[in-house]
């Protein structure tokens, strides 16, 4: 049983340093063919956002661009954190870890 418990902590502790880790990666994604770009942590902070100046013109695409932009770079975020997270857990879903 105690080693059971000791495997856990141990578990836990590489949890805690890879979610510090992956949480400080950036992820970067495009969209309408590069016309606007996000970078972001995987914590998501957002980093960056680059507009092409072509898209200024139609508001309402440049709304649609960001929107879709942002959205892509928090997901791309949460999956790489995911992963991470499942190499250390074996797969194993744990409950509010992650």
């Amino acid at each position: 049983m105690n080693e059971l418990i000791r495997q856990a902590q141990l578990m836990q502790k590489k949890m805690l340093k890879a979610q510090e880790e992956t949480g400080k990666k950036e992820i970067e994604t495009s969209v309408g063919g590069g016309m606007v770009t996000v970078k972001a942590t995987c914590a998501g902070e957002l980093l960056s956002v680059k507009i092409d100046p072509a898209v200024l013109e139609d508001v309402e695409m440049l709304q649609d661009l960001i929107l879709s932009a942002v959205n892509e770079v928090i997901k791309k975020g949460k999956d790489t954190v995911q992963a991470e997270m499942s190499q250390i857990t074996g797969g194993m879903k744990i409950p509010g870890l992650f």
